[in-house]
């Protein structure tokens, strides 16, 4: 039975939904001057690169353990008062069952803010023996990824792994130096002892990307908190879920999968699943692509105008007018539901910084992407906040 005790990451609330198509265009047009999005409109972008070979099974177990508090505290960052748009990618390399033509290496999801996609293919990883190249996938990163080029935007690498920085055919120092020419740092993330992280040229790789060095021990049992607000946040989970209305060819696959990440986090632990229903409580959780209550939301679609063929079963045969009143009654409960998940998740949120002083090192995946996000954010001029 998996020990359920502390967590070191803030919870705040997320939301990850509609994926970013894949960009593979090298084309560099250079940066875009600050101010040409207004606040609301800023970005967060986030690379995570893992290493998924034989060694590296804690690494991808702490990674599905923490995905949700890493969103979480992405998600409590403001900009001049109003919430980024969060996009997320996923890398594995080092695999021996990945092509040696491409490095060893796989873009798992491109830069989307479709979290159940991520945590879906994140569950799916496995390892096997191979070759890390460092280097080479952050310039596989650096030229596959659609990067925002506005300044004022973050744009954070994290790589993690246990081999020399410096192999393969790719000369880190010069990845990591053009990296920060586009204001995008790379953080290191050694899976062993500090100074052999040091020796393997891991913190040399951080300094080159004005990033952060870490290591952790990647076999370490991740630690959760049990709080007083656990059972009730997962009953409104259910209820929660109960407001989505799948719709087009997406709305049935998706609306599943929403269900199965839901048990995959329940899996790894019961806190697990509670962080992330905290993060389907915020706003930010976006399903237009496939649910009706936000493609409404969102100006994508107005039911009152799609044809027979197009609505989900439980509004076909309902006129224009019941449609519209359907879909805006379960956006009140949705609003409702989350309204009581946000407070819950504040309330939760200071027991376990309450918590977390009584105890030692809790140094992990999570917490060493934690530190950094937060340190870069306040250079970036972005402010965390739990409202």
């Amino acid at each position: 039975m998996r020990k359920i005790v502390l967590s070191a990451l803030c919870a705040g609330m997320i939301g990850l939904s509609g994926c970013a198509n894949a960009q593979t265009s090298t084309a560099d047009p250079g940066p875009v001057t600050a101010g040409t999005r207004t606040a609301s409109e800023r970005k967060i972008q986030v690379a995570l690169l893992l290493d998924t070979s034989n060694s590296m099974d804690g690494l991808i177990e702490q990674a599905k353990s923490r995905l949700w508090n890493i969103v979480n505290t992405l998600t409590t960052l403001k900009y001049e008062g109003k919430s980024p748009q969060i996009e997320i990618a996923l890398y594995e390399y080092g695999n021996d069952g990945l092509e040696s033509a491409d490095n060893y290496i796989r873009r798992v999801v491109p830069l989307s803010t479709d979290l159940d996609l991520i945590s879906e293919k994140l569950f799916a990883l496995r390892t096997n023996g191979g070759s890390e190249y460092c280097g080479a996938v952050i310039s596989r990163s650096m030229k596959d990824l659609e990067w925002s080029r506005d300044e004022k935007d973050m744009k954070l690498i994290y790589i993690a792994g246990n081999e020399p920085f410096s192999q393969g055919p790719v000369n880190y120092k010069e990845i990591c130096k053009e990296a920060v020419k586009k204001n995008i740092y790379i953080n290191t993330i050694y899976c062993g002892g500090k100074d052999q992280g040091i020796t393997d040229l891991w913190q040399d790789g951080a300094v080159n990307g004005e990033g952060k060095y870490f290591n952790i021990d990647a076999n370490r049992q991740v630690l959760y908190v049990v709080t007083p607000y656990d059972v009730r946040i997962n009953e409104l989970n259910i209820k929660l879920n109960g407001t989505y209305i799948g719709y087009g060819s997406l709305g049935q696959a998706k609306k599943e999968n929403q269900v199965m990440q839901d048990q995959n986090a329940q899996k790894v632990a019961a806190a697990n699943m509670v962080e992330r229903t905290v993060s389907k409580g915020s706003s930010a959780y976006k399903n237009d692509d496939w649910d009706l209550v936000d493609a409404e939301k969102n100006g994508r679609v107005k039911v009152e105008e799609m044809k027979e063929s197009e609505l989900p079963a439980e509004l076909k045969g309902k006129s224009a007018e019941e449609r519209k009143k359907y879909v805006e009654a379960k956006s009140r409960e949705r609003e409702e539901i989350q309204k009581e998940i946000a407070e819950l998740g504040r309330k939760r949120q200071a027991y376990i910084d309450e918590e977390m002083k009584k105890q030692g090192n809790t140094d992990d995946l999570g917490a060493a992407i934690t530190t950094s996000v937060m340190e870069f954010a306040g250079k970036k001029g972005y402010k965390a906040s739990n409202s």
